[in-house]
């Protein structure tokens, strides 16, 4: 292995493992129910995760916005396809879709991660693991936060980092009818609250079509709440309540598909097609 790139110091190592661990459990448990052959390994840094899958037996390439790293990861893994991309540029989806789309380590980096996740999805055939930083909270939201002009960080130095629920949030509209939380996170202290720091980062899944395995567990997508709304006055609840009933009609004038649709990303697929 080559010297000298951050990636490959010791808290990105212990890193990997606590995320490989979780990783290689999922994908045996899904393999069970799922044929999964072909993987895209999005923001692959030096093509830890694109060597890992291809050991695992997927057809895999990787893809990554940074040239130095696609250049070493094509040196150390050169039976592997890697290109340089960047996950927004909407030309990513050229290279087709996938079994089994990763992205770890790479949203909270990108100046427009919706941009990202609609291009990920169009790219998932069947299911996307997707690890990351994630602001502590329970609203579904983004913070705008500056990053230093670092190798492992974003290509702008500014990013849209958000909040776990906020990521839920992003996959669903992004296309995804489903999105799962893990039930046990990977082994590693960013990914749980201590008396230290609050949790850091988190791991979730999302597919085209449901999943059944028993590490995962549904996510249901955030409602968003107004935020200038005064709730606790007779003057806010009336607003509140009228506003609601505006939304209701809205809803019933919808056509059929449109009303399934609404009801499908919020409380599941209720009603099969």
């Amino acid at each position: 292995m080559g010297e000298g790139f951050i990636f490959d110091q010791p808290p990105y190592a212990a890193l990997n493992v606590a995320r490989e661990r979780v990783i290689e459990r999922l994908i045996a448990s899904l393999r069970k129910d799922c044929r999964l052959e072909t993987a895209a390994d999005l923001g692959c840094g030096l093509g830890y995760f694109s060597a890992f899958l291809r050991r695992f037996g997927f057809r895999v390439i990787g893809v990554d916005g940074r040239e130095e790293n696609v250049d070493e990861a094509k040196r150390r893994f050169p039976d592997i396809e890697f290109h340089r991309m960047d996950a927004e540029d909407p030309r990513i989806r050229e290279f087709g879709q996938f079994d089994l789309v990763l992205c770890i380590g790479l949203y909270y980096h990108l100046e427009n991660p919706f941009a990202a996740f609609r291009n990920c999805f169009a790219m998932t055939k069947q299911i996307a693991i997707v690890e990351g930083m994630c602001v502590p909270g329970k609203e579904a939201r983004l913070e705008v936060r500056d990053e230093g002009p670092t190798e492992d960080q974003g290509l702008h130095h500014v990013a849209l980092y958000p909040s776990e629920n906020g990521l839920v949030k992003l996959l669903y509209r992004s296309g995804y009818p489903f999105v799962y939380r893990f039930r046990a996170m990977p082994e590693h202290p960013n990914y749980a609250d201590s008396s230290l720091a609050r949790q850091s980062r988190t791991i979730v899944v999302a597919a085209r079509s449901e999943l059944a395995s028993e590490l995962l567990t549904p996510a249901a997508e955030p409602v968003t709440k107004d935020p200038w709304t005064r709730r606790n006055t007779p003057a806010a609840l009336a607003l509140y309540t009228r506003d609601a009933a505006i939304r209701f009609g809205r809803f019933l004038g919808k056509p059929w598909p449109e009303k399934q649709k609404v009801l499908s990303r919020r409380w599941g697929r209720l009603f099969p097609s």
